[in-house]
């Protein structure tokens, strides 16, 4: 992986808690590391084959100068963001946004956040046992591929499959789902959780009958393990209604 550096980019704006500093213009001051790979570009001395750095500056610029926000951190995830989803060729981004005049009654050198986002193919699972199952796995895929930060490259047909665990009834519809992503493990889940409930969720009973649920399976080569997530799914290699649908779209997974 190869890295295109911004350091010092120095940005008037308005950010702030304080009702001042929403009026009176601060300076701001960006370093930035985007990961991608450039070596086509290197070879043709095409400045395509690239992030283009001049695209980069303006891009921070005009977030940072259009928007008023009361939190570097807010300012630094919408820059970052925006980076993403606008240079396909990014890979992973490094952002960190300085705020050298911050009106502390303090000696300092500077004040600042900094945050990593990194592109990731994700492997979902989604089943439905009540109501209009096939309209929830549409309507959830649909919502997916509207939430920023997510984009669904591909989904497996529908399968109809027997309930799991002993405590659903009803036959459930599933399928699987791989999905492009900049969020992290635990922002994606809380993403999920979102859709869950606009699709009627209830979490009244573990592995009861249910009009969504959506899993994930596979983040990237990323592992976690506490009391919210666990990735890869600790179950996945005994479900079925899981197992078939994604190794249709992803064998290699399995191999």
């Amino acid at each position: 992986m190869n890295t295109v550096k911004i350091r010092g980019l120095e940005i008037s704006a308005r950010h702030g808690v304080n009702d001042f500093e929403k009026v009176e213009a601060q300076r701001f001051i960006f370093d930035v590391d985007v990961g991608t790979d450039f070596y086509r570009a290197a070879i043709d001395d095409d400045l395509n084959g690239t992030v283009n750095y001049a695209r980069l500056c303006k891009l921070i610029t005009e977030i940072t100068q259009s928007n008023v926000f009361n939190l570097l951190e807010k300012l630094a995830y919408e820059c970052a963001y925006a980076v993403l989803e606008n240079f396909e060729n990014a890979k992973n981004i490094t952002l960190t946004v300085w705020k050298p005049d911050a009106p502390m009654k303090r000696k300092f050198d500077g004040v600042g956040v900094t945050v990593a986002l990194e592109r990731e193919l994700v492997y979902l699972s989604l089943g439905s046992s009540e109501g209009d199952k096939k309209a929830y796995l549409d309507s959830a895929l649909q919502k997916l591929d509207k939430t920023r930060g997510v984009k669904v490259l591909k989904v497996s047909e529908y399968i109809k499959t027997a309930p799991y665990g002993g405590v659903a009834e009803n036959e459930f519809l599933n399928c699987a789902a791989c999905v492009s992503t900049f969020l992290t493990p635990h922002a994606l889940l809380d993403e999920i959780h979102r859709i869950e409930g606009e699709c009627g969720r209830v979490r009244d009973k573990r592995w009861g009958d249910r009009t969504l649920d959506i899993d994930i399976i596979f983040f990237g080569d990323k592992r976690v393990n506490d009391e919210t997530l666990t990735i890869p799914h600790p179950d996945y290699n005994n479900r079925d209604f899981v197992k078939i649908p994604l190794k249709s779209i992803a064998s290699h997974l399995f191999k």
